[in-house]
């Protein structure tokens, strides 16, 4: 596998022109940046024989650095692996499951190994849209990627496969056969903090009580006035972990995407099912840090020996953790990129979801607030 690394920026537009037979290139950018649909078309015809696929972003991410201003994307050429896409749309959060279905079954085969996917960040119920991608290819088949994000605005989000990125999509890269390696690791890092909850009223991925009480009334509480008034941005500082209180080592950490002021309810990226545990967290930056290393460490594990060629990671990172860490983002970054060494080059975007199987059941599920690390190479002979 070879891997190019290319960027575009306003002033210098693409920093690269093609020097490999890409068979795949993502990209990652801002919402404004990709609205029009000409940088799409500028990489297809960069790379005309490759796939092309991206969305808008929180930040994007190129090796250590992160920026709101370039398109970070990287170009893949692969020596004996098959690739797949599909496209589908996504109208509302309520046919998530379905249009997880449709991809799941445009995708499956005996030798499919790994998919990678894209999601609308801000129409769609990612648990429900990973269970029905799940359900067609079975759940030893590693799926992971992120929502699309639009950074602190929370207005757009767009998904593109092949085609210019729009609204209410879903897209997903398929890799097959016996060549290809994919690893992956997914931490949070976030301290828990105030009294466990239950939660006592909720549908799908809104929440509208815990213990009896509004939900929304909580956040006010911890928000203050000023933090009332950026909701549901201000929300991503204090994420929830929930749990089956059956499970309770099978905790999952959940995102605020949106408020009902009138219904008093909140709106998260996953499902938030009644009768479990929640909790409020908050960040602390070496933790954060650390646990960006250990999804490292276990992406990198996770492609075993006797690899060829070039390697990537593909960095999947909350929005709301660069939120809470501010000018310290880096940190995360750099502690990533000492864990691979310069071996492993890093793309990736801050997300408003990411996807990845769990750390206990090894199932894969829709995770908030974590770094989510996909590495991706090649093994021949």
């Amino acid at each position: 596998m070879r891997v190019e690394q290319l960027s575009w920026s306003e002033a210098v537009g693409w920093s690269a022109s093609a020097r490999i037979g890409a068979g795949l290139v993502l990209y990652f950018g801002t919402r404004r940046a990709l609205t029009c649909g000409k940088r799409y078309r500028e990489l297809r015809a960069i790379y005309p024989d490759a796939h092309v696929v991206g969305c808008s972003t929180g930040g994007q991410i190129r090796n250590d650095d992160v920026t709101d201003e370039e398109i970070a994307a990287a170009a893949l050429a692969f020596d004996a692996t098959e690739l797949r896409v599909a496209c589908e749309p996504v109208p509302s959060p309520n046919r998530s499951r379905s249009c997880g279905e449709a991809i799941g079954k445009a995708l499956a085969a005996r030798d499919l190994v790994g998919i990678f996917v894209l999601s609308d960040g801000l129409h769609v119920n990612g648990d429900a849209l990973v269970s029905g991608i799940t359900d067609a290819v079975g759940q030893k088949i590693a799926i992971t990627g992120g929502l699309a994000g639009d950074g602190a605005e929370f207005r757009k989000t767009l998904v593109g496969a092949d085609r210019r990125p729009r609204t209410h999509m879903v897209a997903a890269v398929a890799f097959y056969g016996p060549a290809i390696r994919i690893g992956h690791g997914c931490v949070g890092g976030w301290d828990e903090f105030g009294p466990r909850r239950r939660i006592t009223r909720s549908r799908g991925n809104v929440l509208f009580e815990f213990d009896g009480k509004p939900a929304l009334d909580l956040y006010e509480r911890y928000l203050g006035e000023d933090g009332v008034k950026d909701l549901p941005v201000s929300a991503l500082v204090f994420p929830l972990r929930i749990f089956d209180p059956d499970r309770p080592d099978h905790d999952i950490i959940r995102a605020t995407l949106a408020v009902d002021r009138n219904a008093r309810s909140i709106t998260l990226a996953g499902d938030v099912p009644e009768g479990w545990i929640a909790q409020l967290m908050r960040g602390n930056f070496d933790r954060l840090a650390a646990g960006a290393a250990m999804a490292a460490r276990r992406a990198a594990d996770g492609l075993g020996p006797s690899r060829t060629g070039d390697q990537i990671a593909i960095l999947v990172s909350c929005v709301g953790r660069r939120l809470v860490m501010g000018q310290r983002t880096a940190d995360e970054l750099e502690a990533t990129s000492a864990e691979f060494g310069p071996g492993i080059s890093q793309l990736g975007f801050y997300s408003y979801g990411e996807i990845s199987p769990h750390l206990v059941s090894g199932v894969c599920e829709l995770h908030n607030q974590t770094m989510t690390i996909t590495t991706i190479a090649e093994a021949l002979g």
